[in-house]
């Protein structure tokens, strides 16, 4: 699995995974319940994961959404 998107925004979270439904790519979001451990102020971000094969797809498709900033880089 690869980190795509880490946000704060469960908007941005929601569509971009709608996004990948739709286009048949898994993903799942990371630290989806660290919200009781920062006592729900929102400080800790969420990851949008998705699987290695399918990553640069997903990426073109959230560029394509006119989300490219949202993305995570991969590290070299």
């Amino acid at each position: 699995m690869e980190e795509l998107i880490r946000t704060n925004n469960v908007v941005t979270l929601s569509f971009v995974g709608t996004l990948l439904k739709e286009a048949g790519i898994q993903h799942f979001v990371a630290d989806e319940n660290m919200s009781v451990m920062d006592g729900s102020i929102n400080a800790l971000s969420r990851r949008l994961m998705v699987e290695s094969d399918r990553a640069d797809e997903a990426r073109r498709l959230v560029e394509g959404a006119g989300l490219g900033d949202e993305l995570r880089r991969p590290s070299l």
